[in-house]
């Protein structure tokens, strides 16, 4: 590894998984940083430290935190920058889908996705920004998806709220641009994990991987190595911008 985060403090929503938060705080620790990892599920997210510390001799820290309570992002924040001095990296991961016909959707199941998907990056990413303006310095790298651009049908909810985690990204970028802070976006298409291949019907997997242009899907890691890229300042003129990592977009 090439310490592209030597030093720095990286904080990862949604981490306790075997998805793209995990594989991210894994990267980054492997670069050299310091993760800070919060997850709503405190016994995974207590492995999912253990396991990093194991892999990597990193010295998590794990936080706890509903990202859908405006207290509990708040108290996430305040916890990492005490214990850890600093969040030099931010990456909003948490987000959920759904699979639902819009006449027969719900107003819960329609918030619900939204909340996750898209409220949740604005909690976080308004809390961090507290600590990172008057700093001058730090990055956020936001989990979009090409969902936001194409139409798959019983996804309105997730595309809808991934189609604006890419217009918050932008427009947020353009606000603490002054003050010297990068946010910007990954979109992946179809990155494979155990979690989504319980929750996605064959069928469908079989369905979005055909429409891959290497005929398969990516890894967790694949994606992160994006991330990885956009939270290092070999990334330091990009903001603003969304990444897709697949051929899916317009």
């Amino acid at each position: 590894m090439s310490g592209m985060l030597t030093d720095k403090v990286v904080l990862v929503t949604a981490a306790a998984g075997a998805g793209l938060g995990y594989a991210t705080a894994l990267r980054c620790a492997q670069e050299g940083a310091r993760p800070v990892i919060s997850d709503i599920h405190e016994r995974r997210l207590a492995e999912a430290a253990e396991r990093l510390a194991k892999e990597t001799g990193a010295d998590p820290i794990a936080i706890p935190c509903d990202v859908s309570d405006t207290a509990q992002v708040d108290a996430l924040v305040e916890q990492a920058v005490e214990r850890a001095g600093r969040i030099d990296v931010l990456v909003n991961n948490a987000g959920m889908g759904g699979d639902q016909a819009v006449v027969e959707m719900t107003d819960a199941e329609w918030d619900k996705v939204i909340d996750i998907s898209l409220t949740s990056v604005f909690r976080v990413t308004r809390a961090v920004l507290r600590h990172m303006l008057p700093r001058e310095s730090g990055v956020i790298v936001n989990l979009a998806s090409v969902s936001g651009w194409r139409a798959q049908e019983r996804q309105a909810h997730y595309a809808a709220a991934k189609a604006g985690v890419m217009a918050f990204t932008r427009c947020v970028a353009m606000e603490a641009a002054p003050a010297g802070v990068r946010v910007n976006a990954v979109a992946p298409s179809l990155a494979m994990h155990p979690f989504l291949e319980k929750t996605v019907s064959a069928e469908l997997l079989k369905e979005l991987t055909s429409k891959e242009a290497f005929g398969r899907a990516a890894s967790p890691e694949e994606v992160a190595n994006v991330v990885l890229f956009l939270a290092s300042d070999l990334s330091s003129y990009m903001t603003g911008e969304v990444v897709s990592v697949s051929n899916q977009h317009p």
